[in-house]
């Protein structure tokens, strides 16, 4: 889609070209920003200029970058031997998105649109990823994910801030992991994701995306008993929080999230 309003197309090449004022948007992979009009828009800075390294494994673990596409994410799966590898793919598939939108859409826009479908942010928290952020004016801050995420398109970036990766510690990505997802169609929108993560010392993560409004994490010291998790899950996750839309009622999520978070449980056992 053309964006009318536009008058302005800057292609950041150093983070000092990362200035804001009204009207700029900062662009990732655009898939979402010219999908639908922007009347806010005045002025475009692309990122892409900046030449992130899609993807850095060093000591510290996995650095993503934001404008790392996703086709760009899900070949970890392939080329990495981590336990949690399959994961990169399982949430890059649940995106459902043509060829063409994984080669432009980066795991940095599908986080900061932070709409409760977002797969990259099932991935992020499943792992425990921290955001680092570029702060407008310099400084830099990290959080983790499932708190950077604030609801159905909220979060904690502030005017003029940027994303600039998200990063995995290796303890997380020596986990294994369990993955289901469930849509009311074959190729629809997410309802429910749910990630189960079990790591070396028999720690037992659970996380749930797409059905609720924001990302929820459950911890336990080792693997819980089904009624454990069940009761768990009632009171961490209340019957408010679950997400309204055509391609859900929060009944129905909350159900499906119940059968998944055991299947899950029950792989990892």
């Amino acid at each position: 889609m053309d964006l009318h309003t536009v008058t302005n197309y800057t292609v950041a090449r150093a983070r000092e070209d990362l200035t804001w004022g009204p009207g700029t948007a900062f662009v990732g992979g655009g898939t979402w920003l010219f999908s639908e009009p922007q009347p806010h828009a005045r002025r475009l800075v692309d990122l892409s200029g900046l030449g992130w390294p899609a993807t850095v494994i060093d000591d510290a673990g996995l650095e993503v970058a934001a404008t790392c596409t996703v086709e760009e994410l899900s070949r970890l799966s392939e080329t990495t031997t981590w336990p949690a590898a399959p994961l990169f793919r399982q949430c890059a598939d649940a995106l459902l998105a043509s060829w063409k939108i994984w080669k432009r859409a980066t795991v940095g826009g599908n986080i900061c649109l932070s709409l409760p479908a977002g797969a990259m942010i099932s991935l992020a928290v499943a792992l425990d990823a921290d955001a680092v952020i570029w702060s407008r004016g310099g400084g830099e801050r990290r959080m983790p994910v499932v708190e950077f995420v604030t609801g159905v398109g909220d979060n904690l970036l502030h005017e003029g801030d940027v994303l600039r990766s998200i990063r995995i510690e290796p303890p997380k990505l020596d986990s294994r992991t369990a993955f289901r997802k469930i849509a009311l169609s074959p190729l629809g929108r997410s309802g429910a994701v749910v990630i189960g993560r079990r790591d070396a010392d028999g720690a037992f993560t659970l996380s749930v995306t797409a059905a609720t409004t924001r990302p929820h994490v459950l911890r336990f010291p080792d693997l819980p008993a089904a009624a454990d998790l069940d009761a768990a899950l009632a009171s961490t996750v209340a019957a408010d929080a679950y997400h309204a839309d055509v391609h859900g009622t929060p009944q129905w999520r909350r159900a499906v999230t119940a059968v998944l978070a055991q299947e899950v449980r029950e792989e990892l056992s």
